[in-house]
């Protein structure tokens, strides 16, 4: 029985510096249990550092690591009992078909006669067919479907998903997000890194944002894109327009033919004043439009002002 006063990963005060490179730098969350979480940042911000430690595959220079209370090096066959994880890389064995590779990972967590939940993972990842396949027979689209399986096979309460989608296919992506969103409505606490930002908007409840070893945001999704209080005007004009006037020329995002699309703050700007200054300069408007920021938006924002890429 899980103990509901436990995060279900916790951690405290974690660095890492390899050579001259400060990867990760006093490092500090935690992921409550049932939650959908994201883990984002742009390439080299830390993000697969922090979740191989979390996975127990390195050791950090400083701080704790723990999955449901359990140190990921003093209890790490408590903390990877409780740990799921489908890596970035397409790292198998090619001498067993998949049905044997998770028979195998089944047998690594001491499990016997788990064929039941194997077939339903073959299942509901869309392998059922491919079982009997020896491993380098499959594309790579497949393999990744036989990461998640080998990661899921133990049951684990805990699963973190680095990339899972990384080039693969709409349907493999369709089908493994149903699957997922299952295991999330049964209790599962799921942690995602994507830089497919539009799966992390639609399907996280919080998310932390990491940028050069350092976490940056840590807020629910709605707080996270509230903070960028952005927006974007589109204004159609009844035609081309010439010339934007000088006090507005700071916010053109576009300006093509009778199309123009001006950066919009919430707090700090007004729509009516926007539009007279543009009515001022003999801009007739046809029609207006807002469209508010996007969970991109706002980590391009965030990371830009970092020195993210």
């Amino acid at each position: 029985m899980l103990d509901p006063t436990l995060d279900a990963i916790t951690v405290d005060g974690v660095s890492k510096r390899f050579g001259s490179l400060q990867a990760l730098n006093d490092v500090s969350f935690g992921i409550h249990q049932g939650e959908f979480f994201g883990l984002l940042g742009p390439n080299g911000a830390g993000k697969s550092t922090l979740i191989n430690a979390i996975a127990g595959l390195l050791r950090v220079d400083s701080g704790k690591l723990s999955i449901l209370g359990n140190d990921v090096r003093s209890d790490f066959r408590a903390a990877r009992q409780n740990l799921g994880v489908v890596p970035q890389e397409l790292v198998m064995d090619p001498f067993f078909t998949v049905r044997e590779t998770l028979q195998f990972q089944s047998g690594y967590f001491g499990i016997r006669n788990n064929d039941k939940w194997i077939d339903e993972l073959l299942d509901q990842l869309n392998l059922a067919d491919k079982a009997d396949t020896n491993m380098r027979r499959l594309s790579g689209g497949m393999k990744r479907r036989v990461l998640i399986a080998q990661a899921l096979v133990h049951r684990p309460p805990v699963i973190v998903l680095d990339e899972p989608t990384a080039g693969v296919d709409v349907d493999l992506r369709q089908s493994m997000w149903r699957f997922i969103r299952r295991l999330h409505a049964e209790g599962h606490t799921i942690v995602l890194t994507t830089h497919y930002l539009e799966e992390a908007e639609e399907l996280c409840d919080r998310i932390a944002i990491i940028d050069s070893g350092e976490i940056i945001a840590l807020e629910t999704k709605q707080d996270l894109l509230d903070l960028g209080l952005g927006s974007k005007l589109l204004i159609r004009a009844t035609r081309d327009i010439e010339t934007v006037p000088l006090e507005l020329q700071g916010k053109v995002v576009r300006c093509e033919a009778k199309d123009l699309e001006l950066s919009f703050h919430r707090e700090n700007d007004s729509i009516m004043e926007i539009l007279d200054r543009l009515r001022a300069a003999s801009i007739q408007i046809d029609y207006v439009s807002v469209v508010n920021d996007s969970l991109q938006d706002v980590f391009l924002r965030m990371t830009a002002k970092q020195g993210g890429s």
